[in-house]
């Protein structure tokens, strides 16, 4: 496996050639990443990336389940960080567990497959999807990291997917988005870099850090934000002005506490 390496940018319309990258995080079964490559070939996508994987070789389970993705989709496949990944795309990481609500927002709110698909035909954006562990799938830090959250519609009895079965179902949502030759709605906007969306989350931080003085609320604020971010995909002008709001208030912030630091230095406390 190669080390990893940015993308083209997209285009407009019809079958992206700017389509997903897939991300598997620590995979512990090599059959499980062989059955993801040969879905990404049967739905049009080719740019595989692992994060901490185990050794793939030609004669093993990897390739024996990969199909015809064994000549292209494995060979390519990129070894990768999980920094990488959120600092480089708009993710959308997948579980199966969603019970919480408007309260916190590591799992809440989430899109279906089918919503996903909706939201992504009227962007034009890197994007990754970031598949889990087998028996644990993306921890709640990791999610917290991540843009948007999609979890499957399943039996309330059983709602855990095979992580194979997991990304199959939804490169399948995708993929008018990959293989169909169908028309799809111009584009409507190009959703702001990555690198810069993250420049305003760090903003916001420490915007956070001086506004809220509650240390348990902090995380649950920027998670807030990571979220309405994730559904809203921001424009440049969008995000550079929000980054600048954000600095100011924070600047008059750190003024206040000064004056006050000084207020109490001259009244003796």
């Amino acid at each position: 496996m190669s080390e990893s390496t940015d993308g083209a940018d997209a285009v407009e319309s019809g079958p992206r050639s700017e389509k997903p990258v897939v991300v598997v995080v620590e995979p512990e079964t090599k059959g499980n990443v062989g059955t993801i490559a040969r879905a990404m070939k049967n739905f049009g996508l080719s740019d595989l990336k692992l994060v901490n994987p185990p050794d793939l070789h030609p004669d093993d389970e990897a390739y024996g389940f990969a199909g015809h993705a064994r000549e292209d989709v494995l060979p390519n496949a990129e070894t990768v960080t999980f920094d990488e990944v959120v600092e480089t795309y708009h993710t959308v990481g997948t579980t199966a567990i969603t019970a919480e609500d408007s309260r916190s927002h590591v799992r809440w709110p989430y899109k279906t497959p089918e919503e996903v698909e909706e939201s992504l035909r009227t962007v034009d954006t890197r994007t990754a999807l970031v598949f889990g562990r087998e028996g644990r799938g993306l921890n709640n830090e990791e999610l917290a990291r991540l843009d948007e959250v999609c979890s499957i519609p399943a039996s309330e009895e059983y709602p855990v997917l095979n992580l194979g079965q997991a990304a199959t179902v939804l490169m399948y949502e995708l993929r008018d988005l990959t293989v169909e030759k169908t028309q799809l709605p111009d584009v409507e906007r190009h959703r702001a870099d990555e690198a810069d969306v993250e420049r305003l989350h760090d903003v916001f931080e420490g915007f956070v850090a001086l506004a809220e003085h509650r240390d348990h609320k902090r995380p649950k604020t920027r998670r807030m934000l990571r979220r309405v971010l994730g559904r809203a995909h921001p424009t440049d002008r969008e995000v550079s002005t929000l980054t600048g709001l954000f600095r100011k208030a924070t600047a008059q912030l750190e003024d206040r506490e000064k004056l006050l630091e000084r207020q109490d230095a001259d009244e003796g406390y």
